[in-house]
């Protein structure tokens, strides 16, 4: 990052709420006392899950990596997303941040959060939006060089950067995968950012920086934001 791109980032962005934090917020809203929260693909130290400790009865996460926790109070799996070893019907809320994105089996996925998850529980996540130019881009660049690419750009440790599919990071991709799974779809957001790709060069992460303002500031081209926050319930009667 340089520093003039980081006093762009200050002067630009100083009053937007980031993504995650919103993404937060909702989880946070929808959290019922004595609930039950799983955080599908939670990381290796399940740090958005920890936040919600004394907010929720029961913690879990899933991921297919290494844990690097040992939190008593963090119930952590090691195993596929499309199979997860939790029982039916005994989770309230499932939250998946940064996650969708690498789903290879959306039919799958879908179908066994619906499985967890009580009736009238409710999938929160946040996932890239396809048509923004930083996934495109992605989508067009061979997963192979993705992790040298952001350790490179964003300073992430390469075995933390995972293959992209993006198959479930449209309206329509979400819509299709929710109704054949049983969800119902209660809400659907775009949401930008600033341009996190180009901090390490300050001429980029203006121009980016333009290109956020304009997508987000004129509402016909919202649905080029960089980011997707969707919420699906599953019907009360199943």
């Amino acid at each position: 990052m340089t520093a003039l791109a980081e006093r762009l980032r200050e002067r630009l962005y100083r009053d937007d709420e980031h993504p995650y934090r919103i993404f937060e917020a909702e989880v946070a809203k929808q959290l019922a006392p004595g609930a039950t929260l799983l955080d599908a693909g939670c990381g290796r130290t399940a740090p958005v899950l920890a936040r919600f400790r004394g907010r929720a009865a029961r913690l879990i996460g899933v991921d297919v990596v290494d844990f690097r926790s040992d939190a008593a109070d963090l119930e952590l799996h090691c195993c596929d997303l499309a199979s997860m070893p939790i029982a039916e019907n005994s989770v309230d809320l499932v939250m998946a941040r940064s996650v969708m994105e690498h789903v290879t089996q959306p039919r799958e996925v879908y179908a066994e959060v619906f499985r967890v998850l009580r009736p009238g529980g409710s999938f929160i996540f946040l996932t890239a939006n396809l048509w923004d130019y930083a996934s495109l881009i992605a989508k067009l660049v061979p997963n192979r060089f993705h992790p040298w690419i952001v350790a490179r750009t964003e300073g992430r440790r390469e075995e933390d950067v995972f293959p992209i599919a993006y198959r479930t990071n449209t309206r329509r991709a979400v819509n299709r995968w929710a109704v054949q799974s049983g969800f119902e779809v209660i809400d659907f957001r775009y949401l930008g950012q600033y341009p996190s790709y180009f901090l390490f060069n300050s001429f980029l992460f203006l121009l980016g920086s333009g290109y956020e303002k304009l997508v987000s500031g004129i509402p016909v081209l919202n649905p080029l934001q960089g980011w997707i926050l969707a919420a699906l319930r599953k019907p009360s009667s199943s």
